[in-house]
């Protein structure tokens, strides 16, 4: 049957109707820089009530509390800083201090009797008459406009200007717009419009349930919170603009700030900004911010946002980078905290997301994260020549190479190695065996998942680094894996002589399942790609035979080739294992999949069976597609494609948030997204959200989960396998471009 099928496919290609991953000039990303976002963080202690919070010219962040000014106190990206009295100016302890502002850059203060600041060599002492005043705003030539809530007086130079009221109003807030010399004050309900001059006050507009505002649009907008969403105002016309706009992340709005023609806005939980598409950037958790109720909102230093909440302050800092210079961030993120006896290991056990805390974990899949993070070095070598990728190479190599060793079975890999003596403390105490080297111990039951990773970074290396001495060793150990499988009837064998629970590519096993379960398409699809590699490297005519008596004899091609759209639920009269197999989307599967492509197409036998394997390429990549995964976007771009989701890959790499930490995340609650019926693949909206504004996942999670609860910072991720891996592989494939100037 295969050798018809493969007649007919060399017959399509010499008509041209085919290809064998001819490359359709791809698009290629120029690596220019863009703005990344990230949060340094002050928290609060207990009680100091912080309410507004101002930056001046001089890069001084003052915050006004309960008991007075308070400023921040040290503070980096991932070592949070505090806030504290602020004792700068002794004698200001002598005023109290009801609200702070900016004004022309500078730090402005208003007391129960005063408008002062200590700018202008202290010249401003302005004298007001509203003994509770607690809002204020600046307007030209030092006038002040001032309320309490009720009533509002505009003064200067100690003289009282103009008196006057909200009529059945509440005064919320105060703002001036320098064109046309005039403030706008909003109230509950109505929002109003003092002519500086004429002084007239006007009702300009009414509504209800107002909470916070600001000039927007180059000062031609108002753009009016309230409890149910916001809505714009048209200076010009007098006339609301539009509906107001309720599919907000959150609709009650706390504050809101335009900073830098972006309208931003507060909540009870978290702050969001407005996009120009339309849609909105959700800063939530303390990945962004100490609190998640924000109270105030202002520009910060050097294009920096300021979001200060219940407990703390959030400084949100838009820095320029190209995507070579994120990574090169990682890079240092792995290296410091997450190589363990050379492998790409998580950091856990931290207290609050302090990275000085903790220690490095040992995982069921070492050897596939490690994997995955040798190939993205591999791959950075192949393109820099850097002597360090080729250094982390090299580390890594022996961490997998001696997993090997370890066990003391022949061919058979340990899932991961640790010292002796600690098995009580380690995850799954019960795989862990003793080694026959002294004093360390190695963990048992070794998955398919870990062989497809280590077959891929083998092959990778094989082929790849122009060093005689490791190119031997990746051969050898793609060797011997691969003939322990063979050997044993196409099982793994672990200590006890029995197959492990996940290594298994046996026909009578694969073929068991009924054809819409996945594992009966991904085991032939991994076993022919693994059996490819070591043909290729090896030239061992026993890898050949197997695959094509695979293929022929066991139908693993028309398994290979079953469309993906088939894949689903067990049927009723199928086993329970089957059922258990196929209750859902198994996004591991998709790592080993598209892990496993780089072999199979790669390493293909002819350009025959090649062109067929583009073609299950891109059905898998066609479905996957919602994800915007990046790493399987640049795994389908190895075949050539022209369209492969280039943009959306960028996306998933420029939109990757720099802090990895574990912290809670929610969106379930947002308006903003739209949730769709429950599905198979377990798809919750009809757009997924950007990596940055969900948990920290690897490859092998779904993208569309919307929340993790109960996560304070006991985490971090290393950036090895989730980003290096498809930026590095992006950059080898040509994809895309070194940076560009």
């Amino acid at each position: 049957m295969l050798k018809n099928i493969l007649s007919l496919v060399s017959f399509a290609i010499a008509l041209g109707t085919l290809s064998a991953g001819k490359n359709f000039a791809q698009t290629v990303h120029q690596d220019r820089p863009f703005q990344q976002d990230y949060s340094i963080k002050f928290y609060a202690n207990d009680g100091m009530n912080l309410q507004q919070v101002i930056a001046d010219r001089n890069e001084n962040v003052q915050i006004l509390g309960k008991s007075g000014l308070l400023h921040t106190e040290n503070g980096q990206f991932l070592l949070p800083g505090n806030i504290r009295t602020d004792n700068s100016y002794r004698f200001m302890g002598d005023k109290k201090i009801v609200a702070i502002g900016s004004y022309q850059n500078q730090h402005v203060y208003l007391t129960e009797s005063l408008i002062l600041s200590n700018a202008w060599a202290g010249k401003l002492f302005s004298q007001h008459t509203l003994p509770k005043a607690r809002i204020f705003a600046g307007g030209n030539d030092f006038a002040f406009l001032i309320s309490d809530g009720k009533s509002l007086q505009l003064v200067k130079d100690s003289k009282s200007i103009w008196n006057g009221a909200l009529p059945e109003d509440e005064v919320l807030d105060i703002v001036f717009q320098s064109m046309g010399n005039q403030f706008w004050i909003l109230g509950n309900k109505s929002l109003y419009n003092l002519s500086v001059g004429n002084n007239v006050l006007t009702k300009a507009f009414a509504g209800s349930d107002f909470t916070a505002f600001d000039l927007a649009n180059k000062g031609k907008n108002i753009v009016i919170g309230t409890a149910e969403g916001y809505l714009l105002f048209d200076i010009a016309s007098k006339k609301q603009n539009g509906e107001i706009h309720r599919k907000l992340p959150v609709n009650k709005i706390t504050a809101v700030k335009e900073i830098n023609n972006r309208i931003w806005f507060g909540s009870d939980e978290g702050a969001f900004a407005l996009r120009t598409d339309g849609k909105f950037d959700y800063y939530y958790g303390e990945r962004w911010l100490p609190g998640n109720k924000v109270t105030d909102i202002a520009e910060g230093p050097k294009n920096s946002v300021l979001l200060l909440t219940n407990k703390g302050l959030g400084k949100i800092i838009f820095q320029s980078m190209s995507l070579e210079e994120k990574a090169l961030v990682y890079e240092k993120q792995v290296r410091q905290r997450h190589i363990r006896n050379g492998f790409n290991a998580s950091r856990v056990k931290m207290d609050h997301g302090n990275i000085a805390t903790g220690y490095m974990d040992d995982s069921d899949n070492d050897g596939l994260w490690t994997s995955m993070y040798l190939g993205g070095e591999i791959f950075r070598y192949a393109v820099t020549k850097d002597p360090e990728a080729l250094q982390n190479c090299r580390e890594s190599l022996d961490a997998m190479e001696r997993l090997y060793s370890v066990t003391g079975i022949p061919g058979f890999p340990a899932r991961s190695f640790e010292r002796s003596g600690h098995a009580k403390e380690l995850s799954d105490s019960e795989r862990w065996q003793h080694s026959p080297v002294k004093e360390w111990d190695w963990k048992s039951t070794t998955s398919s998942d870990e062989i497809i990773g280590h077959v891929f970074a083998f092959g990778a290396m094989a082929e790849l680094v122009d060093d005689p001495a490791m190119k031997k060793r990746a051969v050898a150990l793609i060797d011997t894996v691969m003939s322990h499988i063979v050997k044993n009837n196409f099982y793994l064998i672990d200590f006890d002589g029995k197959p492990t629970m996940w290594g298994k590519w046996n026909p009578e096993y694969v073929n068991a399942f009924p054809i819409n379960v996945g594992d009966r398409k991904l085991n032939s699809s991994n076993i022919v790609a693994m059996l490819q590699t070591a043909y290729h490297f090896t030239k061992k005519e026993k890898y050949k035979a197997k695959a094509f008596e695979l293929m022929n004899k066991h139908g693993y091609f028309e398994n290979m080739m079953r469309p993906m759209k088939v894949i689903g639920m067990a049927p009723e009269n199928a086993d329970e294992h089957a059922k258990q197999m196929s209750d859902g989307w198994n996004h591991s599967d998709d790592e080993m999949y598209f892990v496993g492509y780089w072999g199979l197409y790669r390493y293909a036998f002819n350009d025959t069976l090649k062109a067929k394997y583009k073609q299950q390429i891109l059905d898998h990549w066609e479905i996957e597609r919602p994800e915007k995964e990046g790493a399987w976007n640049i795994f389908t771009a190895l075949t050539g494609v022209k369209d492969f989701d280039l943009e959306e890959a960028v996306w998933y790499l420029q939109e990757h948030p720099l802090d990895l930490i574990d912290w809670s995340i929610k969106n379930s609650h947002r308006k903003d997204i739209e949730l769709i019926a429950p599905n198979f693949r377990r798809q919750t909206t009809k757009e997924v959200l950007p990596p940055d504004e969900r948990q920290v996942q690897r490859h092998n999670a779904n993208m569309f989960n919307l929340d993790q609860e109960g996560k304070e910072g006991d985490a971090e991720y290393s950036a090895g396998d989730i980003w290096l891996l498809p930026y590095w592989m992006g950059r080898y494939l040509g994809v895309i471009s070194a940076p560009q100037k």
